[in-house]
């Protein structure tokens, strides 16, 4: 375990942001996290997973840890169902693969998904009418004031649309080093409502669809209208999709009848972000080099040489276009290095 100092983090973020690192340590093992923590010689610490949903806007002077532990196991094996560990370092697309080869179902829905597992409980990571919470079992994870390991249940961890407790009461507090998922052995329970899913399966000509099909179809709809972050630097979805009440909605529709929505609940409606932004003239456009991606308007994308302070200036733009033009909110999915 070797200490670095001045390194540049441009490849540790997915939005390709050219920021250093005053120190640097990749730490494999739960000891090796440990001993990191305990370091006294750099008071200050700062946790780096796979970067994926993270906008970096200044050097980070402290000691930025990496968890790049790995290995996933069975840790326990039913009637019909297994729990799956995987732990922190391992890359969630990944992880899907594997589940897939192995036959356990559940997430399949997330395929594609950039970033790494110790990422996905803190953003309750969701696509195409699954979220992480669906399937969760428990998560590991090292209290950064004891140097502790605690277990967090699905009830402790307090879910909700891409939130949980690690960004809100206990955000900062500890760092996750490893996920256990409760997946399907057989009898899978297949998410095929969304309508991408569903004509993309009809394309293909396929009316029983597999676990592995519904992987297929995700990653071909994400491979279609996402850019490769190693191509061009982006974080995936920027803002979360807007949760409104039904009174809100009623007003909303009543001048946007064209507009897609989803049906949370008798009292809420989801509106889609990426379309509030495209309304709103931003779609494909281009400042500097911060700019908006020119197939889904939910995602910002770094050309080349954009800074964190730039994205977060077009992002403000667009919240009070999208608030002025609708009255709508939007907010930041995005973690914030600032």
């Amino acid at each position: 375990m070797e200490i670095l100092h001045n390194i540049s983090l441009k490849e540790y973020n997915t939005f390709g942001i050219d920021v250093n690192a005053k120190h640097f340590v990749s730490v494999s093992s739960v000891n090796e996290l440990i001993m990191a923590l305990k370091n006294s010689d750099y008071p200050k610490k700062f946790i780096l997973g796979g970067g994926s949903n993270m906008l970096l806007t200044k050097d980070i002077d402290a000691l930025v840890i990496r968890v790049d532990i790995k290995g996933i196991s069975v840790a326990e094996a039913g009637n019909g169902y297994a729990l799956i560990e995987a732990n922190a370092g391992e890359n969630w697309h990944q992880f899907v693969l594997w589940t897939l080869q192995n036959n356990y179902g559940g997430i399949e829905n997330l395929s594609l998904i950039p970033g790494n597992v110790g990422s996905a409980p803190i953003q309750n990571i969701g696509a195409y009418g699954v979220e992480l919470k669906d399937v969760f079992h428990s998560c590991r994870a090292i209290n950064i004031n004891t140097l502790e390991t605690e277990t967090f249940s699905l009830e402790d961890c307090k879910f909700a649309y891409r939130d949980s407790i690690f960004k809100t009461s206990y955000k900062g507090q500890y760092v996750i080093t490893s996920l256990t998922l409760k997946l399907t052995t057989e009898n899978h329970l297949l998410h095929t409502r969304y309508g991408a899913i569903q004509n993309t399966l009809k394309e293909k000509g396929i009316a029983e669809p597999t676990i592995q099909d519904i992987s297929d179809a995700v990653i071909s709809i994400r491979q279609s209208k996402l850019p490769d972050p190693k191509k061009i630097g982006n974080s995936g979805s920027f803002f979360k999709n807007p949760v409104i009440s039904k009174k809100e909605f009623d007003s909303f529709i009543e001048k946007n009848p064209a507009a897609p929505y989803y049906i949370v609940s008798e009292s809420e409606v989801k509106v889609p972000a990426g379309w509030l932004i495209e309304q709103a003239g931003f779609k494909g456009k281009r400042f500097g080099d911060a700019g908006v991606h020119n197939k889904q308007a939910l995602v910002l994308v770094n050309h080349g040489k954009a800074t964190g302070k730039e994205l977060i200036a077009l992002a403000d733009t667009i919240i009070s276009s999208v608030k002025e033009q609708f009255n709508i909110t939007l907010e930041q999915e995005v973690n914030i290095i600032s």
